[in-house]
């Protein structure tokens, strides 16, 4: 059973940092492309950050610039690391990573972690 584990979340004041992890266990794979999504309390799940496999990235306008998505193939894991955090960047983030066994890729959803910013 293939599980996809996101952390590295929790509670840091307007200005600080965290940096986020996203990894996959169970069964021999490949990470392929993934996603971050964040979730606000009441509110839609977004995406906000994505990197290919060959290691293309995009952001959203509301993280561009503050947030970094990086990969290490070696230890099939992605990244995301979030400077300058805001209020507003309160949430829950979820890693959405597309894992190949050799034999078919589909996508899998973490449980998310939660990232709380204070004033």
């Amino acid at each position: 059973q293939v599980q996809v584990v996101e952390s590295g979340g929790g509670l840091v004041q307007a200005g600080g940092s965290l940096n986020l992890s996203c990894t996959a266990s169970g069964s021999a794979h490949r990470m392929l492309g993934v996603d971050w999504y964040r979730q606000a309390p009441g509110k839609e799940r977004v995406n906000i950050a994505r990197i290919s496999s060959g290691g293309f990235t995009t952001y959203s306008s509301s993280v561009k610039g503050r947030f970094t998505i990086s990969r290490d193939h070696a230890k099939d894991t992605v990244y995301l690391q979030m400077h300058g955090l805001q209020p507003e960047d309160t949430g829950t983030y979820f890693c959405y990573a597309e894992l190949d066994n050799g034999a078919i890729a589909r996508p899998y959803w973490g449980q998310g972690t939660q990232v709380t910013v204070s004033l």
